[in-house]
């Protein structure tokens, strides 16, 4: 049996911030194309393996091989049955299963593309499995995806959409001797604040699953000099979404919340937008899963990239050892119980009664 810790250590021990994965990318190249069941493509540093079984289902398990920068952790650690080090829980330890599965099942009940890609802890423009669409979308057919994204070893459906929006409100300046004389763009900003700040965020209940959506103010910006009345005024605001609103329902929402506090020469731009995905939970090869009386459902109250998978009409669950909490932590770590009990669902995924 292998030493699953031990193999999410050898993955930590390699060095692979976003932008420069490459070194990873060749070595799980080089281990994949050693496995005679697999047909592996690549596409920059991106890499997808594929059993052709001709088995009636496939299911994609994917993993991005990425992590954020180092925070004096960039060393594994293990201590007992817990490891330490970065990107021990986002994602290594997720990568490591798909990598033992990927040689040690080489006739599952399904076929299976395992997909490793670059860049996703970076702006979504840069995102390796965007590339892997826009390049060879035919890479990625499949009837369900799985991305290992730390969850605790528990199944999060789907995911929120996330949209961010700039509004800029207008004024006149003048000088603060003769305020009057003016026009306030950053007191016109006190009412708009106010509004979201007393904002209840809908708790919708989606194929069973409870998502909590969220409208926050994240950026203000104002002024222009100590004796000038500021002529503009810009308030950045992210609205997180369930996956009952489509991106447009979602961006109509917003404006209709911003715009009692709108006039003439204020501007309202959506500069940032990801769809949310929907649960997915009665596809016939997740509803076993699911069913199961120890396996915690939820939904995923962030934004990742199952949506990818789900625009294209393909449910998606996100599945993974470690705790997200400590993802992207200097104390970040992944204990092996985790590990090997996303290793145990994932194989009864791939062999269905």
């Amino acid at each position: 049996m292998t030493d699953l810790l031990a193999l999410t250590a050898q993955l930590v021990d390699m060095p692979s911030v976003s932008f420069e994965e490459r070194a990873l990318a060749d070595w799980f190249e080089a281990e994949l194309s050693a496995l005679t069941h697999l047909e592996v493509d690549r596409i920059g540093d991106n890499l997808v393996a594929r059993t052709r079984l001709g088995r009636s289902r496939r299911v994609v398990l994917g993993g991005h091989l990425d992590t954020v920068p180092v925070n004096d952790n960039g060393s594994a650690r293990i201590e007992g049955d817990t490891l330490w080090g970065l990107g021990a829980a986002d994602m290594k330890g997720g990568l490591a299963v798909l990598l033992d599965l990927a040689r040690t099942m080489p006739a599952p009940g399904v076929d299976v593309t395992y997909v490793f890609y670059a860049r996703e802890e970076v702006a979504v423009e840069h995102n390796g499995l965007r590339e892997l669409f826009a390049a060879r979308p035919e890479l990625l057919d499949a009837d369900l995806a799985v991305l290992g994204e730390p969850t605790s070893a528990a199944v999060e459906a789907g995911c929120q959409g996330t949209m961010r929006v700039e509004v800029s409100l207008a004024g006149a300046r003048a000088h603060t001797a003769r305020a009057w004389m003016g026009r306030n763009a950053v007191h016109r900003l006190g009412p708009l604040l106010g509004t979201i700040a007393a904002y209840e965020p809908r708790q919708p209940v989606v194929e069973g699953c409870r998502y909590h959506e969220g409208l926050q103010v994240v950026h203000v910006e104002g002024g222009v000099a100590g004796n000038v009345v500021p002529d503009r005024a810009v308030v950045r605001i992210n609205h997180r979404f369930a996956p009952d609103r489509s991106t447009d329902d979602a961006i109509a929402h917003v404006r209709s919340v911003i715009k009692p506090h709108l006039d003439d020469g204020d501007r309202f731009e959506v500069v940032d937008l990801s769809p949310a995905a929907r649960p997915g939970l009665e596809h016939p090869l997740l509803a076993p899963l699911v069913s199961r009386d120890d396996v915690d459902v939820r939904a995923k109250l962030g934004w990742t990239d199952v949506a990818f998978f789900s625009e294209r009409g393909m449910p998606a669950i996100n599945l993974g050892p470690g705790d997200p909490t400590v993802a992207h932590t200097r104390d970040e770590h992944v204990d092996r119980a985790s590990i090997e009990r996303v290793r145990v669902l994932l194989e009864e995924l791939l062999t269905p009664r």
